[in-house]
């Protein structure tokens, strides 16, 4: 068994030329590594013809922090695994797997470089039509077929093992559900929110909330998630999309993807108050966001519902009227989970550039002050709301 190192550049470039059969015997290549995340290390290495592919290899600490925070190496192997099962069943919206490696933590794949990372495109202000349909196909195909719906019994407790993540699941655990509800040397956020915050950590109705949505994630295998849709994990361009870095994955609540996906949207939503300078351009952008918001959920809903019409193996789920209790639910956890997105990417250790790169400090506190609010009144009020279409008024309600 080959023991692990973390690589440099001519390592990777090393490893990619005689491990991997991807550019000719010849070919002169070259390697740089431009990863920034917080977990890994991510190389580039292409020929003279433009030809390249991604090498990426995790590190066993957080690299936000330092190695005082070990990191499992097997997320590696889980986040491979996701992306060729959901590449399986979503191929147009999932990263290419070329190659792996489980003992050094490597994972080869295809270049996204002729794309755009969502994240900036959003915070500069563009749009993609196609950005909101996509996205839906993605969670409802990959939900429904890894779900009790379409799964013997035999398979889906098989895959739960496999797809088994303790350390990154309770890193969402922490992040999602716990620091920003007390204190915590990890949370993150200036002393003029520090009233705000003091309201909501002593807000006993929110916390109870909070408890329940906790509760489902540690508790609800319904399907395999990403389990970090942010917009910083998708690639954009005016035709397609991609999702990529699905380290997190994990049998979980369905709506925990979706509901972490409207959450980016809205916190972009919130900051392009104060980066949208021009009235026009602010709602246009407003009016995109929201948009994509409504028809993420609308096709989700609808893919959902017509693969459990033709695709539902399991007799009892076949019931009239039960996929759409099912479904009602789902967006009921995933405004809820959305909430706590908003919430923790404010006042939590993992921020977002949209809302910290608004260099005016007095309109960088009033687009937190926002975000936390909407955050609070979504994870409060979903619960009461029973169907798409409640959930779509209350969201407005909160955003006018």
């Amino acid at each position: 068994m080959v023991d692990y190192i973390a690589f440099d550049s001519a390592q990777a470039l090393e490893y990619v030329k005689n491990q991997t059969n991807f550019f000719a015997p010849d070919a002169e290549l070259s390697c740089y590594e431009f990863g920034d995340g917080n977990l890994n290390l991510v190389f580039r290495v292409h020929d003279q013809q433009q030809n390249s592919v991604i090498l990426k290899q995790a590190l066993p600490y957080a690299r936000c922090v330092g190695e005082s925070w070990p990191l499992t190496l097997d997320r590696a192997r889980i986040e491979a695994s996701v992306l060729i099962r959901h590449g399986e069943v979503c191929p147009q919206t999932t990263v290419k797997v070329l190659h792996r490696n489980d003992a050094l933590a490597i994972t080869v794949l295809e270049d996204l470089g002729h794309m755009q990372i969502l994240r900036g495109q959003l915070c500069e202000g563009h749009t993609y039509p196609n950005l909101a349909a996509d996205i839906a196909d993605y969670l409802a195909k990959t939900s429904f077929f890894h779900s009790d719906f379409y799964l013997s019994p035999a398979q889906k407790k098989a895959l739960v093992v496999e797809f088994t993540n303790p350390e990154l699941c309770a890193i969402t655990e922490d992040l999602f559900f716990d620091d920003p509800y007390r204190q915590s040397e990890r949370n993150n956020y200036p002393d003029e929110l520090q009233p705000q915050v003091t309201a909501l950590q002593n807000n006993l109705a929110l916390k109870l909330e909070v408890a329940e949505l906790k509760a489902k994630f540690l508790s609800s295998p319904q399907s395999l998630l990403h389990g970090d849709v942010h917009t910083g994990s998708i690639f954009v361009d005016q035709t397609n999309t991609k999702l990529i870095d699905p380290e997190f994955g994990f049998f979980g609540p369905i709506g925990f993807d979706l509901g972490s996906f409207i959450g980016n949207l809205l916190l972009n939503y919130c900051a392009q108050h104060k980066r949208a300078v021009e009235l026009p351009k602010r709602r246009d952008l407003h009016a995109y966001l929201l948009n994509s918001i409504q028809t993420c959920v609308a096709q989700f809903e609808q893919t959902w519902l017509q693969l459990a019409k033709t695709q539902t193996r399991d007799l009892s789920l076949q019931a009239p009227g039960y996929v759409q209790r099912f479904i009602n639910q789902v967006l009921r956890d995933a405004y809820g989970f959305c909430g706590t997105e908003l919430i923790r990417r404010t006042i939590g250790l993992a921020h977002v550039a949209d809302i910290d790169g608004i260099e005016d400090q007095q309109a960088r506190i009033a687009v937190q002050q926002h975000a936390l609010l909407l955050g609070e009144q979504l994870i409060l009020q979903a619960p009461q709301c029973e169907t798409k279409e409640d959930l779509s008024q209350l969201l407005i309600s909160l955003l006018l």
